[in-house]
Order: C-alpha cells, then structure tokens, then sequence
C-alpha cells in the first residue's frame, strides 16, 4: 500500500467529522496563516482551528515568498482576511543547507540552476523577521499593520513571538 493509498483509506474512515462551517470560502477569523511544510507542525491543533476559520499556506521554511504575497493577495483581496500570522519553527529543515550550496546540488543533478531562491537561514528568528518586512513592504497587500511573526518551538509546542 502507498502513501496516498493509506491517506484515502483513513479518510474513508473517519468520513466527514471535522467541526467547522464549510459554507463560504471566507475564512470566518479573518486570518492567514503562512508557516512551514514541516510535518511536525499541527496548524489547526496547536490553535485550536476548525474548518472555515483561517487560511493556511505552506511552504519550506514558511517564509514570505513571491508565491506567498500572491496567494496573501487573493487571501485578503478577494476572500476577506486582515491579519497575516507568520510560524516558523525551531530544527527547520533550512537551517540545513546553504543557498549556493542547494543550488549547485540541483545543477549538477539536472544540469540546470533555479531562479528561485533556497530561503535558507541560519537564525530562525531573523527568517522571521524578515518574512514579517516582505509582508509589511509588499505593495500588494492591503492589510499589513496586523501581521505578527511567531517561532515554534516543535519540542515544546511553545510559541514565541518575534515580530
């Protein structure tokens, strides 16, 4: 059995019991939540989210990419959020690698060098803030005076706010 075979099955089984209102897809707390694709990282457990409260985007590292500002865009334009929360979390996988040194991997292998950058950081709390400063100067976003940039501890559960 695959992965994904095991995920439909367990979906098949626990059918349709998540509390939430699924009626719009305007998030019904206002909020975005952008934070890392670290599998450690329970979103909606560690806020007690239910379904239809937040948006939550995901990326290596959950930091304000292009790609992010486009879907924070959307988010606030067109779906009615006002606040930004930013997670990023303790042991991220992108404190392992270098920006340089990921690239030259992917072009040795493919032949070919990203325009994308690596994000890659060594002091969390400077990714964060960072991230924070991108949404704060995007000239795309409409609701930046409510962003706030947090880092969890994925130990402890513990967040701590940086911005």
């Amino acid at each position: 059995m695959t992965a994904i075979d095991e995920l439909l099955s367990r979906n098949a089984e626990i059918g349709n019991i998540v509390p939430g209102d699924r009626s719009s897809p305007r998030p019904s707390l206002k909020v975005a939540i952008l934070t890392c694709m670290d599998s450690r990282i329970r979103v909606f457990e560690i806020f007690g989210l239910k379904q239809g409260e937040a948006h939550v985007l995901r990326n290596a590292g959950g930091v304000v990419t292009d790609d992010a500002i486009r879907s924070l865009a959307l988010s606030q334009r067109k779906l009615g959020t006002e606040e930004i929360l930013l997670v990023h979390h303790t042991n991220c996988g992108l404190e392992l690698v270098t920006e340089d040194g990921f690239k030259d991997e992917l072009e040795q292998d493919t032949g070919l060098r990203p325009t994308w950058s690596v994000e890659a950081f060594r002091e969390v709390k400077d990714s964060v803030r960072g991230s924070v400063n991108r949404v704060r100067q995007s000239p795309f976003l409409i609701h930046k005076d409510r962003v706030r940039g947090f880092v969890y501890d994925v130990h402890t559960g513990e967040l701590t706010e940086v911005v």
